[in-house]
């Protein structure tokens, strides 16, 4: 991979087609509200799924999943909020992680972490 949007791009459609395989139904990808950005949005049994994916070349500074700040994750639970708003959807909300690992052009590890963070009241 040569640039880090390409990275985050493969590493994206890995992790859509990984969900795919595992009954979810994509909705969208990355969904904007002002300064957030939700990945992917899924719909899997009755959650509203809002997927975080992170992708790195290495494990050197850590899995990839550990890289999802409190501040990221105010970002995402705040332009999930609008999502929701917006399409007046009613499933509960659940926010997720995947981490994937590429070399040389190949996914070498991908981890899915249901439920990795919750909104605070």
């Amino acid at each position: 991979m040569s640039t880090k949007k390409e990275t985050g791009s493969f590493g994206e459609d890995h992790a859509i087609q990984f969900l795919q395989n595992a009954d979810y139904k994509i909705i969208t990808r990355n969904w904007r509200y002002l300064k957030g950005e939700i990945d992917i949005i899924a719909k899997k049994d009755d959650w509203l799924v809002f997927v975080e994916v992170k992708t790195r070349s290495s494990l050197d500074f850590g899995n990839p999943e550990e890289f999802v700040t409190p501040k990221q994750q105010r970002l995402i639970i705040n332009t999930a909020h609008q999502f929701i708003v917006d399409n007046d959807r009613q499933e509960e909300a659940r926010f997720d992680v995947i981490g994937v690992v590429v070399q040389n052009g190949k996914v070498v590890q991908l981890d899915h972490i249901e439920g990795a963070f919750y909104p605070t009241l």
